[in-house]
């Protein structure tokens, strides 16, 4: 595929434009480590949740969507859809316990929540971890998808595309980052955001287009069905086949077992980034800077319907159209790109081109700027230097963000394909969910706690991968190695919780003070602060958890049976969506309950 002049004037625009937007934001984010990495606390929530959306738009999921759906059909997204119950328990459980913490990253919550040296190990250690080691696998793969997608664009060779997205695309979008800091990126999120959802649709379009309509691609498609035999699944069901033994594993069927731990076990189980049990990282970074609790939880709320009931469809019915037009493929991930240099119009492919680099650079600068939070405010300003300047603390914050860069880069060129940086990053995080959920409402889990599960599952996973004590196709040995490390890291953490002595008074109570869970598992510490009053709001938040679920889940079924030709089926999904949130709208908090920030 070749670019005439109007091509690259289109990517030159977007590139100017996300430059501008950096320099624009300059001075706001220069005044402090604080204005930095949270905008001075003082972001909407339609900004906060967009950029949330932006973020996880990344270059490599309508290719990763694309294999899901060509080996799975549309269930093969229980993979992501299963997070939901996280997404939303992290709105209406933690997203207000979160903003009222005050701190300006999630690995803080070490030191707030338990004391002396496990407390500091933790918050060192986990700032590396996640700042760098698990930060940088996730810029190796999303680089390692965006080299595809610039050597299917430009039609060069994979190197030459590693080199531009190494020391082109990467670069400047560090540049951006590092003068422009969170304002920046929240900004150049909301334009990135517009873009990338208009290219997505647009290539949905002509894929669809290129088959002969909506109508067309579904006959096909039961056709194939068909023809591939009673074995096979029907590549439009939302679902499993439940008829079907609990491992069985044919073409367009994901397996009963795989499905049940994803929707189970993972959402509470697994540590993933935009995902994490109990809110976590970007996510819990972009409540920081909310201007307070309201815009904080609203944030969350639009972030996970934008997520799951707004964005997936044109990914999917591209994927769909994928198994019409390609069928037999090994590799389909890279199918995605052929409908572009095969059927979207030529005068068009710039301006997919810059919709690529939206994706790849709106998730690389959240990443980024959430990195060099952790190596510069939980590591350098806590270990190395704390008697810096506000100035000093922001150009050590551009350099750590060059850090990254760098690293990013070297990752990337080592990384095997797009699937090894999530498996690997999925698998280490298995099992420690359950901690990161009742730190906050069990005043008895300790810094230990932490410790274990993370070890735990660790060691657990690097002992499956060398014993590989399990047959099955792919999907299921996912399942079990996931269910194992999950039952094993939890037994560990609850044993050492009991091991080990509580958190020390002083602190329990200073944390109980400033952010007040729920007294039901903070009772012995509410004891001893009668003053402070007790929140009582957990069956409410847990009824309001259920109706976002069940809100979400219905307008992404209904819209989505809409648009494969069950229209009356599909309104009335919708029409229980709507019922849905009616009924959420009034559970929220009333306006003399919110946190006066």
């Amino acid at each position: 595929m070749t670019f005439a002049a109007a091509d690259w004037a289109a990517v030159v625009g977007y590139l100017l434009i996300t430059l501008i937007l950096g320099l624009y934001f300059r001075s706001r984010s220069g005044k402090s480590t604080e204005d930095y990495f949270v905008s001075g606390r003082n972001v909407s929530w339609w900004l906060a949740g967009t950029s949330m959306v932006a973020t996880t738009f990344a270059a490599d999921t309508p290719l990763v969507v694309t294999g899901l759906v060509y080996r799975n059909g549309i269930a093969g997204n229980w993979f992501w859809w299963s997070f939901l119950p996280s997404g939303m328990m992290t709105v209406f459980l933690f997203a207000r316990l979160w903003r009222r913490s005050g701190l300006l990253t999630d690995v803080q919550f070490a030191e707030m929540r338990y004391a002396g040296k496990p407390a500091a190990f933790l918050r060192g250690f986990r700032a590396l971890y996640l700042g760098l080691l698990m930060n940088c696998l996730i810029l190796g793969w999303v680089t390692k998808a965006m080299t595809a997608i610039v050597a299917a664009s430009l039609g060069v060779s994979e190197t030459t595309s590693l080199w531009i997205c190494v020391f082109f695309l990467i670069p400047f979008t560090g540049f951006y980052v590092a003068i422009g800091g969170l304002w920046g990126v929240l900004w150049t999120d909301l334009f990135q955001f517009v873009l990338k959802m208009a290219i997505v649709i647009g290539i949905a379009w002509y894929a669809i287009d290129a088959i002969g309509g909506m109508h067309a691609m579904l006959e096909k498609l039961d056709a194939m069905h068909a023809a591939a035999g009673p074995g096979a699944g029907a590549p439009t069901a939302f679902f499993p086949d439940f008829s079907r033994p609990f491992t069985y594993q044919a073409l367009w069927a994901l397996p009963v077992i795989t499905f049940a731990v994803y929707l189970g076990v993972q959402w509470w189980a697994f540590w993933y980034p935009g995902a994490e049990p109990g809110g976590g990282g970007y996510i819990a970074q972009r409540i920081f800077s909310a201007r307070d609790e309201r815009n904080g939880l609203l944030s969350v709320l639009w972030f996970n319907v934008a997520h799951y009931a707004v964005r997936p469809w044109p990914w999917i019915l591209a994927a769909l159209a994928v198994i019409v037009l390609y069928p037999g493929l090994a590799q389909p991930e890279s199918a995605y790109m052929r409908i572009v240099t095969e059927h979207v119009p030529h005068a068009l492919r710039g301006v997919v081109f810059a919709g690529f680099m939206a994706a790849f650079m709106s998730t690389v600068a959240t990443q980024l700027n959430w990195g060099a939070s952790y190596l510069v405010a939980d590591f350098y300003r806590r270990f190395v230097k704390r008697d810096g300047t506000e100035q000093h603390y922001v150009l050590i914050s551009r350099l750590a963000t060059v850090l990254l860069v760098v690293v990013s880069a070297c990752v990337s060129a080592k990384l095997g394909s797009i699937v090894a940086g999530w498996e690997v990053v999925l698998t280490i995080g298995a099992g420690t969910g359950g901690v990161y959920l009742l730190r906050w409402y069990w005043w008895r889990i300790n810094a230990w706690s932490e410790i274990a599960a993370m070890a735990t599952a660790i060691v657990v996973t690097a002992l499956l991968s060398l014993l590989k004590p399990f047959s099955g196709s792919e999907a299921v040995l996912f399942a079990k190695n996931a269910l194992v490390t999950t039952v094993v890291t939890s037994l560990v953490w609850i044993a050492v919780t009991f091991l080990t002595k509580p958190e020390r008074e002083d602190v329990l109570v200073k944390f109980y003070r400033k952010v007040r869970p729920h007294v039901a598992g903070w009772k012995p510490v509410a004891r001893l602060v009668q003053d402070v009053p007790q929140t009582r709001d957990l069956g409410r938040n847990l009824l309001s958890w259920a109706l976002g679920c069940g809100m979400v889940y219905l307008a992404l079924f209904g819209s989505g049976k809409m648009l494969l030709g069950q229209i009356g089926f599909g309104l009335m999904l919708l029409v229980l969506a709507a019922v849905c949130a009616a009924l959420l709208s009034r559970l929220m908090p009333r306006a003399k309950e919110w946190s006066a920030d």
